[in-house]
């Protein structure tokens, strides 16, 4: 079939520019949406007696025929075909006849394609909704056994003060949340349909936008032609958003492969999740994880391209925007492998180790702000107990020894108020469950906390 656009030409295009022109090797993933499309574009058609009650059933049986062969394997859309959408025309008009060339009254493939890729990324967010909330169940199920597993906090990668497990773990949960709202909001900008913009200026034809609209689902209409055929900030908001989460992934595979480290062995690899070296035996391999951090990479390239594509582009469709498809699917696949991935390591891939991360814990100064608190439940202001603490910090440093291994007397040369019960103070389970400020480690407020993901995970 000749191209749609063929009677304005006098020569045909050359082979490699037909080639380079083209997007039916990716834009095919779109094909189920663009036939529901047409359905409802034909639909319309025949409400408002654009085509006759005839030709309305004749098109809607051609496009429903063409979707099921295509879900049976007996259609599949290749070149020469440009797009995907002039190929399912191509098809139609070979099954139907002169009909199916009416099929296209009304509208531009500049607002089909519009319409499609919003009903395909719809879609896709809704699957990755289902993905993050398993990825929160796992992450939920691994708090819920480590509620009194301590673990060591880190500022500036140097020991901090010692957690709860559970509330490290649960910290990720109010990331993957924020990220799911994000995608929620996306998704509300995303469900609106530019059907009927036509080319740029809308069309003289009878047509009725909010019916085609509330046939594919979508809330409201754009409501400048110009716009709704020119805007992809929903591709890009989509992609940003994947982003945040692939870097939230990104920091618990940071995270995870330094516990699974001999250096600090706070967890281990079970044979599901883990890979082995060509040469060296006893090697296993943090490879979730690294692809994981690695493929984040990926995703950010993806939003950097997006918004080169729109710098400078002026109203209305331009040829550019047929890149936003390849970043927006590779996007979409990406992290929604990532999320998969990373649900089924925190399931089923690691170990903590419970003795080691309980003898880390032991063995540091993380407990030197008890120390101070201490002394400020002794009514001493906490800048002096706090430049009292260094000197005793720096004591123990000289001689080689912890805090807990002090004798009352030695604390008292620093300040007279410490008594034997500073010695409960600084034992790390006590430290940690001290911390009853809402939101804080302490294990009460983790259980709270569990409790609360809980009853809004629906486990």
């Amino acid at each position: 079939m000749a191209k749609v656009w063929s009677k304005r030409f006098d020569n045909s295009l050359n082979p490699f520019i037909e080639k380079f022109n083209a997007s039916i090797l990716f834009d095919s993933k779109l094909i189920l949406e663009d036939l529901n499309c047409s359905i409802a574009h034909a639909k319309m058609l025949g409400k408002t007696k654009v085509l006759s009650s005839s030709e309305t059933v004749q098109i809607i049986n051609g496009l429903e025929n063409i979707k099921v062969q295509y879900l049976e394997g007996k259609f599949s859309p290749t070149p020469p075909s440009e797009d995907i959408h002039y190929c399912i025309e191509e098809k139609l008009i070979s099954l139907i006849g002169e009909t199916g060339k009416k099929l296209h009254t009304g509208r531009s493939r500049n607002d089909q394609v519009g319409t499609d890729i919003r009903l395909w990324l719809r879609k896709e967010i809704d699957n990755l909704e289902i993905l993050i909330t398993d990825l929160q169940k796992a992450f939920l199920n691994l708090a819920k056994s480590n509620i009194y597993t301590l673990i060591p906090g880190y500022t500036h990668m140097q020991r901090a003060q010692p957690l709860s497990l559970a509330h490290h773990i649960l910290a990720y949960l109010e990331m993957f949340e924020r990220d799911r709202e994000r995608f929620k909001e996306v998704r509300s900008r995303v469900n609106t349909s530019p059907l009927g913009a036509a080319a740029l200026a809308g069309t003289k034809i009878k047509i009725d936008r909010n019916f085609t609209a509330a046939e594919l689902g979508f809330e409201k209409i754009y409501k400048n032609s110009l716009d709704a055929v020119s805007d992809r900030d929903f591709c890009i908001e989509f992609v940003s958003a994947s982003a945040l989460l692939m870097s939230h992934l990104s920091k618990i595979s940071e995270e995870i492969i330094l516990w699974v480290t001999d250096e600090f062995s706070f967890a281990k690899l079970t044979d599901k999740c883990a890979t082995g070296s060509s040469l060296m035996p006893q090697k296993k391999n943090p490879d979730v994880p690294e692809l994981i951090r690695g493929k984040t990479g990926r995703v950010y390239g993806h939003l950097q391209a997006l918004l080169t594509m729109v710098k400078g582009v002026p109203l209305a469709y331009n040829k550019d925007f047929q890149e936003d498809k390849e970043s927006l699917f590779d996007t979409v696949e990406t992290v929604s492998s990532c999320v998969k991935a990373m649900t089924i390591l925190v399931d089923e891939g690691i170990e903590f180790n419970i003795k080691n991360l309980s003898d880390s814990v032991e063995n540091d100064f993380s407990n030197a702000t008890d120390l101070a608190d201490y002394l400020v439940g002794k009514q001493i202001p906490f800048r002096t107990a706090y430049q009292v603490v260094g000197e005793i910090v720096k004591y123990c440093i000289e001689r080689k020894v912890l805090l807990k291994n002090l004798k009352i007397d030695e604390f008292k040369k620093f300040h007279p108020d410490f008594e034997e019960d500073v010695f409960v103070d600084l034992e790390p389970f006590n430290v940690v469950k001290s911390r009853t400020s809402e939101g804080g480690t302490g294990f009460t407020q983790v259980e709270k906390e569990v409790n609360n993901w809980q009853k809004k995970l629906l486990l």
